[in-house]
């Protein structure tokens, strides 16, 4: 498309964004054209990035629009993405697009494929949400499972999460509203499952995974990851005639595992009172972050179970800071694959696997994420 930038990165100026910003400096290369927007100029000449600074707001829907036709592929990492995501996918959908975001709030997937799907499918915008930790990990990770285990037989995997992380207030603030509208994410779904066909002849179950005991405790990890998860798998026939997909979180010990278990009920619980959820979110604040130090001691790996026709493989992702230098690493190199690389021929509200898939996979791996198999 003839338009001025190849890449645009909307929320720069936040802690995450910041990050993400960093890492394009060093990688995009002299060739990429891309620029940094927001609605504070100021803010965003302070990154100190010899890069376009451009002005959009997520309350106007006409600088969002302007700011869609400008490029190629627009990026943002300016959430609850339930709050102030939606004038920017629309903006995409309508300008023909390529849309990333580092959304883990299921509500926001599933009210975004219903509104804008097939006019994304129309214009030839990719929409595509979770291009960070959550859920670029478990979705190229379990592509990576199934693509070493035989075709069109039924397959399984389960996935279990170890690791040492702090999360991002942005995470934090994503969390507190997906447990406080369980409601609205419930009406969501069903208006998803109503607009939305399975694939023919063939079956996908993807969701959190129960209690077991594997040399430690693994306990359910009910997050937007088994959405993506699923909506992979019934979009590339490669996952099988009959997919079944678990994840869970790790933990060594009993003790450790009663913790989580009680601090997540604390956790939703307050969540679901109005005063108390606010009086929360106020002491979230938005744009802070752990130390470079802090960061640099942080890691996670998460292990996938393949089975299927007979054979068993064992896949490991690994790398460092999760919730920061590792998620502005996996969306700024989504950025640069769906501007650059040859990508499947597809278009609406997409994952990583299905928008990207192999080629993400070659970059993150050359970035220094590990995607690892051995036979099980």
């Amino acid at each position: 498309m003839n338009r001025p930038y190849d890449i645009v990165l909307f929320g720069a100026s936040g802690f995450t964004g910041a990050l993400t910003a960093a890492y394009l400096a060093r990688s995009a290369g002299p060739g990429v054209r891309w620029a940094v927007a927001g609605r504070d100029r100021a803010k965003l000449e302070r990154l100190g990035l010899d890069v376009p600074v451009l002005l959009a707001d997520s309350t106007d829907p006409d600088s969002l629009a302007e700011l869609a036709r400008s490029t190629r592929v627009l990026v943002t990492t300016v959430g609850p993405y339930v709050t102030y995501g939606e004038p920017l996918v629309a903006a995409c959908a309508d300008a023909g697009t390529h849309y990333l975001d580092l959304t883990g709030e299921p509500e926001f997937v599933d009210r975004m494929y219903v509104r804008h799907h097939d006019r994304a499918v129309t214009s030839g915008a990719k929409i595509v949400h979770g291009c960070g930790f959550d859920s670029i990990v478990f979705d190229l990770g379990t592509l990576y499972t199934v693509s070493q285990l035989p075709k069109d037989v039924p397959l399984t995997v389960s996935a279990f999460l170890r690791a040492n992380a702090r999360f991002s207030s942005g995470t934090l603030t994503s969390a507190m509203s997906i447990v406080g509208r369980a409601r609205q994410a419930a009406e969501a779904a069903a208006q998803r499952r109503a607009a939305e066909s399975g694939p023919l002849g063939r079956r996908v179950s993807a969701r959190a995974g129960g209690l077991r005991y594997v040399g430690g405790w693994a306990l359910p990890m009910p997050t937007v990851d088994p959405l993506i998860v699923g909506r992979s798998a019934r979009l590339l026939d490669r996952y099988g005639p009959d997919f079944t997909y678990r994840q869970h979180i790790a933990v060594k010990t009993l003790p450790a595992a009663l913790a989580l278990v009680a601090g997540a009920g604390t956790f939703a619980a307050l969540a679901q009172l109005p005063g108390v959820r606010e009086r929360l979110l106020d002491r979230v604040r938005p744009g802070e972050g752990p130390s470079p130090e802090q960061r640099a001691k942080s890691w996670f790996k998460v292990t996938l179970l393949g089975e299927g026709g007979g054979e068993r493989v064992v896949t490991e992702v690994a790398g460092g800071d999760p919730g920061y230098d590792e998620t502005a690493k996996m969306l700024a190199e989504s950025a640069l694959c769906l501007a650059f690389d040859e990508v499947p021929d597809l278009a609406g509200q997409l994952t990583t696997a299905s928008a990207m898939g192999r080629p993400l996979i070659d970059r993150l791996r050359a970035a220094g994420i590990s995607f690892t198999t051995r036979s099980g």
